[in-house]
């Protein structure tokens, strides 16, 4: 089986080297047939491993060792269990329809070839990072990810806001990775091993010990887990590290569904389930990660309510969402966070390329006060985007519900520190879902056409370049900065082609059936006993499965709950203020004008950000060059030198003056000075 593994992740390294290195050579379609094809293997394959695994086969080993320094050897390994699998799967197929899908939205874009090869090169990053079985070979996919995503936001490189956006996202997750390296570390310089195994098992023989910081006294485990988290905390966009993901919708559609839905942003929380048995042993780190995630989950979800580009709503969405899966990973309900990011890969990568067909069909304006009245034009599109919406929102039978309700049940149930406040953000957060979800699904699909009419001044455009005007060299770049966006006046939208709605069809499917199916097994049939550790003081996972009698039966026990009430309310407030009343939403903007304009700037993280960090790094960078470079180092060590040397040979030349008795009266003079100073100290 060991080839068949190699098979998952190298198909796509094929195909992104044939498409980047020959992609001129072999032309856009062969391009495309050969990354998607190597991609549909890699997808194959995981299928036939997760029949093996279901079988009771699994498989930890090396694959060969990279590096030995001293005692230590650095290996490149697999670990495959049900937790690999199953993300591998989601992995796979998710990235398959984006490849698909990635045909239609990127057809007339110069750097084709380009963006196939990146797409596929960051498939198999992801891939690296979730079958790895020890901690060197997760930080090379962990890093790979971070790398390729750099690539792929500023994929449009003439543009500036995308080269702000990358490099945003860039410098944002290295300050996390500098904590997951420190992290891992520790855990070498503790456990002399960086193997999954050999640390885990030996996790509870340091349980009391502390950490070797000087001048602090923090628990050895608690220290390794939050820096390891730290790491989470920038790849999954947690508070306060998620300010890069909303401007990283600078990249093209398909990758904003590969990053939000299935690949980078869930690497974090795939990471925490996998260190189960490292963070079971310390209750400080799952209550740091349990109220992380909840000022994730309910404060970014504010800002989604007053998003007016349609990327930028679904993007607030993953913020909120992410923090739902944290606070079920703090809970210590890991295969519940496991099952939710699962279920959002489906239905989220599904709005995400539902919104990429709006953009397609509205030439490229994303403002949805612009849109309006579309399922007329897109039914294809409006159906998908609509079970996409029902999903996210958790709907009874939706995938989103079994997934959702599961979190908030087990945060419910769990008794740690800080678990009331994530109760109460994750149970706000199903009103705020429901309402900018639905906001958004009005705007778009229903009521007045607004589009071939005058646009909002301050509307964010697309991204230049889409159909024609990518922005690939200088003269795509000048073209596309004068380009109109949006319908012309008389113009009618239209459906997208196959290429763009078949991928919405198949994510569909799972998006609405996946939960119903699958909840049992997954959470309450022992399905991760092998990869997931729960510490029987952690009960959220045991009286979750007390009050579970089969996905039906939970629907009908979670009716008379309030949470499927309060999405309703959400979705009946959205209709009202935007269907009905839509002068309601501006009389509240207007009257409370502080709020919005807190939340129009993002809680002025932004700012702050680049006045401190930015500005003092600049700030910094001055001083050091004023004083350091021009004062210091030019002027006293190199000029302050020279002048010294100058000084003092103007003095000397003055008694180098060539007359022989010029030189015996000084040798007379030192005589006397010698034999004076000997005078003395005797």
């Amino acid at each position: 089986m060991l080839s068949l593994y190699l098979l998952v992740p190298l198909a796509p390294l094929l195909g992104a080297i044939v498409a980047g290195l020959f992609g001129k050579q072999l032309g856009r379609a062969w391009s495309h047939r050969i990354t998607i094809a190597l991609v549909a293997v890699s997808f194959f394959a995981s299928l036939a491993i997760f029949e093996d695994v279901q079988d009771g086969h699994m498989f930890n080993g090396a694959v060969y060792t990279w590096l030995t320094a001293g005692d230590t050897s650095f290996q490149i390994g697999f670990l495959i269990d049900r937790l690999t699998v199953l993300m591998m799967l989601v992995v796979t197929f998710v990235s398959l329809m984006v490849h698909i899908y990635t045909i239609g939205y990127m057809e007339e874009d110069p750097g084709y070839q380009r963006f196939f090869s990146y797409i596929s090169l960051f498939t198999f990053s992801m891939l690296m990072l979730v079958m790895a079985n020890n901690f060197m070979q997760l930080f090379f996919g962990w890093e790979a990810v971070g790398l390729v995503s750099y690539l792929l936001i500023g994929f449009w490189y003439n543009k500036e806001t995308a080269i702000y956006a990358n490099l945003k996202a860039f410098l944002v997750n290295r300050v996390g990775d500098f904590g997951f390296l420190l992290g891992i570390a520790l855990v070498l310089m503790v456990f002399g091993t960086l193997d999954y195994a050999a640390v885990f098992a030996n996790a509870a023989s340091h349980a009391k010990d502390l950490a070797p910081i000087p001048g602090m006294s923090v628990g050895l485990l608690t220290a390794i887990c939050i820096l390891l988290f730290i790491g989470a905390m920038g790849k999954s966009a947690q508070f306060p590290l998620h300010v890069w993901l909303p401007d990283s919708m600078e990249g093209p559609t398909p990758i904003s569904a590969l990053i939000h839905a299935a690949t980078m942003v869930t690497a974090g929380i795939f990471m925490v389930a996998r260190m189960s048995p490292l963070f079971e042993l310390s209750d400080t780190a799952l209550s740091f990660v349990m109220v992380i995630g909840g000022i994730t989950a309910l404060f970014m979800g504010f800002l989604g309510m007053i998003q007016n580009d349609i990327k930028r709503v679904v993007a607030y969405s993953t913020l909120s969402q992410l923090g739902y899966m944290t606070v079920a990973l703090g809970a210590s309900a890991y295969s519940v966070a496991i099952f939710h990011l699962m279920t959002h890969a489906f239905f989220k990568a599904l709005l995400f390329l539902a919104a990429g067909s709006v953009i397609i069909a509205m030439h490229h304006d994303q403002d949805i006060r612009n849109m309006g009245g579309l399922r007329k034009y897109m039914s294809i599109t409006h159906w998908t985007f609509l079970i996409g919406s029902l999903a996210l929102i958790g709907t009874p039978f939706f995938s989103g519900f079994y997934s959702k309700d599961s979190i908030i049940e087990a945060v419910e149930y769990s008794h740690l520190p800080g678990s009331g406040f994530a109760y109460f953000a994750v149970v706000a957060g199903v009103f705020i879902t429901a309402f900018y979800s639905f906001r958004l699904y009005f705007l778009v699909f229903h009521g007045e056409e607004r589009f071939g009419k005058v646009h909002h001044a301050d509307h964010a455009p697309a991204s230049p370049g889409h159909a024609g005007a990518h922005a690939d060299d200088g003269a795509h770049a000048d073209a596309a900065a004068h380009e109109h966006h949006g319908l012309a006046p008389g113009q009618k939208p239209h459906e997208s082609s196959w290429v763009v709605t078949f991928p919405l069809v198949l994510l569909a499917i799972p998006s609405v059936f996946i939960g119903y199916i699958t909840i049992e097994p997954l959470l309450f049939g022992n399905y991760f006993k092998e990869a997931i550790y729960i510490a029987t003081a952690h009960g959220s996972m045991a009286e979750l499965a007390e009050e579970f009698h089969g996905p039906f039966a939970m629907v009908v026990h979670v009716v008379k709950e309030y949470p499927v009430w309060i999405a309703l309310s959400g979705v009946v407030t959205a209709w009202f203020f935007y269907m009905k009343r839509p002068d309601i939403p501006a009389a509240i903007q207007k009257r409370f004008q502080a709020i919005y304009t807190l939340l129009d700037n993002k809680y002025y993280f932004d700012r702050f950000n680049d006045w401190f960090f930015a500005g003092g790094a600049r700030g910094a960078s001055r001083l050091l060059w004023k004083f350091g470079d021009v004062q210091l180092i030019d002027g006293v060590m190199v000029n302050g030198t020279a002048k010294l040397v100058g000084l003092f040979s103007g003095v000397l030349r003055h008694l180098q003056s060539g007359y022989i008795y010029h030189y015996a009266f000084s040798m007379i003079i030192g005589v006397f000075v010698l034999l004076s100073v000997r005078d003395l100290f005797e």
